[in-house]
């Protein structure tokens, strides 16, 4: 999952860019395609990095352990007589990129004429690289700065927001690790699993401020200005609760085959208040120390996370809704309501509320915000505290 040439002329590439829209690779909404420079052209808002910013798990409103029809309502697959993800992800459903109708840019208003998703579930720093600097194609897709560059030269951009690092860290694997040390060792993940966090966390925000640099290099060769766009990279949110906020008992099965959290206490504590905030204080010094504004995340779930007491499954009885349901998705082991890579991510309510996060950094260009959401409220609760 990471991230000044004279101004010119630059000729637009029509044929790559509707290349790279048939692929998938971008999302535009407005004006069409068009030769654009700084300040001149069709603005733009460009979201790149990993599922956390692509629109994984935009799919579901809410969790309900009902299997077969719409699920009491969260599927949005569900076309009346089967599942079409591609309802949700579009073309993108295809190579698993998962690029969602309510992904954060998506879902974050008129904030520019044109808003474009990049990013790829999944992807991860080297995804998102310059090919000519070591950047690696992705599920058939050429490196998001290279995919970049195309928007740049079509569009007037404004804004581009970064959401990378976590699949470097091996966010994954930590899951999978801590569910199956639950449910199958019954042992705790959290101590092996920081040694393993610790190991790799230097390097992994090396390599986001090269991506914030891979991202500037584009820009710049373009003709942009620093002062043209903006950067915004953000973190993560906890999509697991700490202990004391679990509806769920520790023990017995109702973690696992109930409320889909199947994580001990102790690792969920670890999870909320120490793995979460260590990622995103790493990630707000990568962002200073490039002059990207940042936007803290870690908090944007609280009392809505999977199993949390604050919120609720969906039934029969308990209707989908932003106000009460849960907004992250919680872990389908088997997978019998979709694949296992939608898992603990914002789900579409999640997706509305990032969206609205995005929109509110969006109208402050300068400093560094948390986005939190207000208890009992939708996406329109969403609020920004500056950071000292």
């Amino acid at each position: 999952m990471p991230l000044p040439s004279p101004r010119g002329p630059r000729r637009a590439v029509r044929g790559l860019l509707a290349l790279s829209l048939a692929a998938g690779g971008l999302f535009t909404a407005g004006s069409s395609p068009a030769t654009a420079s700084p300040g001149s052209g069709p603005t733009a808002v460009v979201a790149m990095g990993d599922s956390y910013i692509s629109g994984e798990a935009g799919r579901w409103q809410g969790n309900s352990l009902t299997t077969s029809g719409s699920r009491n309502g969260t599927d949005r697959a569900w076309t009346g007589s089967v599942y079409d993800p591609s309802r949700v992800y579009g073309t993108s459903a295809a190579n698993g990129c998962h690029r969602s109708d309510s992904s954060e840019v998506r879902s974050a208003g008129p904030i520019a004429s044109t808003l474009i998703n990049l990013a790829c579930s999944g992807a991860t720093t080297r995804n998102v690289f310059r090919a000519s600097n070591g950047g690696q194609s992705y599920k058939g897709e050429t490196p998001q700065a290279d995919q970049l560059a195309t928007v740049a030269a079509a569009y007037d951009v404004k804004t581009i927001v970064l959401s990378v690092g976590g699949n470097d860290l091996g966010f994954a694997d930590i899951i999978r690790s801590c569910a199956t040390d639950y449910i199958v060792w019954y042992s705790y993940c959290h101590d092996d699993q920081q040694a393993a966090v610790d190991s790799k966390i230097d390097t992994v925000m090396t390599n986001v401020g090269k991506s914030v640099d891979e991202i500037r290099a584009v820009m710049s060769a373009a003709g942009y200005a620093a002062a043209d766009y903006r950067v915004v990279l953000q973190s993560y949110p906890s999509p697991i609760p700490r202990a004391a906020e679990n509806r769920y008992v520790e023990s017995g099965w109702s973690r696992t085959n109930t409320g889909g959290c199947p994580f001990w206490n102790l690792d969920s504590d670890w999870a909320r208040d120490s793995l979460v905030p260590q990622v995103s204080d790493r990630l707000r010094a990568v962002a200073t120390a490039k002059g990207a504004q940042f936007m803290d995340l870690r908090d944007m779930l609280q009392g809505r996370e999977v199993c949390a007491k604050a919120s609720k499954q969906v039934t029969s009885t308990v209707p989908a809704s932003a106000s009460t349901s849960e907004w992250a998705r919680w872990i389908d082991q088997n997978e019998t309501q979709g694949p296992i890579q939608e898992n603990v991510h914002p789900n579409y309510y999640g997706q509305l509320a990032l969206g609205r996060c995005l929109s509110l950094i969006h109208a402050r260009p300068t400093g560094d915000f948390s986005c939190r959401n207000t208890a009992g409220a939708g996406a329109t609760g969403m609020y920004l505290t500056a950071l000292s």
